[in-house]
């Protein structure tokens, strides 16, 4: 049975992440138009969603061995980490007071299955967002839980990832009308930025104790 350790690093985790992935991006706009097309659907998600989950990995496992024996640098990572989550979280608030739309066009050409893997990988790994948020960011607060732990908080951000782009594509024809919503944008943009607050403080308490 999961311990309350290990269900609370896992949906740090799982928050962080969908925090920091559900937004109105090209690689979003990317997968919701397979799945308005049905086209390499399944691939394609599983490809972001096991990208995702191999830079989380990294950052983690990296950033972990990293400030193993640099507690100083833990300490003012965990800072910075707090004071970003919170400027996002109040950025993403702002963002709830005015409109944005998610819509993909499903006309044009199909593409075939490398092709499709291309732009997907090239929307992934070409964005250097992707690398901020999950090696450094996520790396570098997941690299504060305790070893045993780890583990559990890289699996919650992996899930956040698969979770999220299945529902893009496999739920495209349900979802894309809900996207197109600017109201639906705005309760998102809310939720994430209460969220992004409370994990801000809970990072801040955690760099805080150790002084």
């Amino acid at each position: 049975m999961i311990s309350n350790l290990a269900a609370a690093a896992l949906l740090q985790g799982l928050a962080l992440s969908l925090g920091l992935i559900v937004a109105i991006g090209a690689q979003n706009a990317f997968v919701l138009r397979q799945g308005l097309r049905r086209e390499h659907v399944g691939p394609v998600v599983l490809f972001c969603a096991a990208a995702d989950a191999l830079l989380i990995m990294a950052g983690v496992l990296g950033m972990a061995q990293a400030l193993g024996e640099r507690p100083g640098l833990a300490r003012a990572l965990a800072l910075a980490g707090a004071l970003f989550l919170a400027v996002y979280g109040a950025l993403a608030l702002r963002r709830a007071r005015q409109s944005g739309q998610l819509r993909a066009a499903a006309g044009g050409e199909g593409l075939g299955r490398t092709a499709a893997l291309a732009q997907a990988a090239a929307f992934t790994l070409l964005n250097p967002h992707v690398y901020l948020d999950t090696v450094l960011l996520v790396g570098s607060i997941g690299a504060q839980q305790p070893a045993e732990l780890r583990a559990v908080f890289i699996a919650g951000a992996a899930l956040a990832s698969a979770i999220w782009f299945g529902l893009l594509g496999f739920g495209a024809r349900w979802l894309a009308p809900w996207f197109a919503r600017p109201r639906a944008w705005q309760v998102l943009d809310s939720l994430i930025g209460l969220t992004m607050w409370v994990l801000s403080a809970l990072l801040l308490r955690h760099a805080l104790a150790g002084l």
